[in-house]
């Protein structure tokens, strides 16, 4: 894709739940916040815009591009945004980097950008024809490609199992084996509609594949695990962490955290005495998770799915 695509994704920008997650975290003077996915920058935007005149922003990002185009964007705020390419998983690292024993506000949103969905030689969308990538991260080693075409058929039926939900994965996966090798968004996407017929669904057949495939490329489920888990670690008391998710396997890994972190017992409901030593550390802010309203769906369609859980640091 070329820089002036990019440029026109960056401008055109839609940040999910925008003025929620501003809310949410409630950015102040002198403030310092974590995006860990800061893709296009426009939540990280209005942190730094609420957070005048001396907030900061530390934003990560698995695409180097995105910190690219993110960089020029934002460069109106000078030193109050640092960039690093990487993932949340690490966040303690680079706030370590920065000298922040804790921070103020932390944001996960989990979505794929449109910059990199729109781009075919990503390989994320069954709807533009490329390579099969999926990688967020285009410097890593495995690729979509290289576990369709690779992986045993049980194995690989288990995967679209786990992280796809789809309940024709073994005979999805048993299509893949035998027409293997495949290269590319389209012979997969064709070959699973040819598999899965559309009948009911209002998804497309090659919809929870896709989902699976770039769940397991990018280790999503594992990065989220330690990503939460480093996030209530480094907030302050009264700090905030606010988490966008699009599907149900993260909302409710999301859930089962918070859910976890806001008591202080976590022994088995069978156990009379408490062994763990468990304290609470977060306030669950969002009982039930905040969604686009009709204004917002009208205007970012992809919005849809998305799922807004907050919680408060004890």
């Amino acid at each position: 894709m070329s820089a002036s695509v990019d440029d026109a994704h960056v401008r055109g920008h839609i940040p999910v739940l925008y003025q929620r997650v501003l809310h949410a975290l409630k950015p102040s003077a002198g403030g310092c916040y974590i995006d860990g996915t800061i893709g296009a920058g426009g939540h990280s935007s209005g942190i730094l815009e609420a957070s005048s005149p001396d907030g900061q922003v530390l934003g990560i990002d698995l695409d180097p591009r995105a910190l690219e185009l993110v960089h020029d964007r934002l460069a109106e705020f000078g030193d109050r945004l640092h960039l690093r390419h990487g993932s949340y998983r690490d966040l303690d690292v680079y706030a370590d980097e920065l000298s922040w024993k804790t921070v103020d506000g932390l944001l996960l949103d989990l979505g794929v950008s449109s910059m990199v969905l729109e781009d075919a030689n990503r390989g994320f969308s069954f709807r533009l024809n490329g390579p099969l990538d999926m990688r967020f991260d285009p410097t890593q080693a495995i690729t979509a490609a290289d576990l369709v075409n690779s992986l045993p058929e049980r194995e690989l039926a288990d995967l679209i199992t786990r992280y796809g939900e789809e309940p024709h994965a073994r005979r999805v996966a048993k299509a893949i084996v035998k027409a293997r090798p495949l290269q590319t968004t389209h012979e997969l996407a064709e070959l699973i509609t040819r598999v899965v017929k559309r009948g009911r669904r209002k998804i497309h057949p090659a919809t929870r594949t896709f989902q699976a495939l770039r769940i397991a490329v990018n280790d999503e489920l594992n990065a989220l695990e330690d990503g939460l888990e480093r996030a209530i670690d480094r907030l302050g008391p009264g700090g905030r962490i606010a988490v966008i998710s699009f599907h149900s396997l993260e909302d409710r890994l999301v859930k089962r955290k918070y859910k976890q972190e806001s008591v202080d017992c976590i022994c088995p409901e069978d156990q009379l005495v408490c062994t763990c030593d468990h304290q609470a550390r977060l306030k669950v802010i969002t009982k039930r998770p905040l969604r686009p309203d009709k204004f917002e769906l009208e205007s970012n369609p992809r919005a849809r799915s998305a799922k807004l859980r907050i919680a408060e640091r004890i």
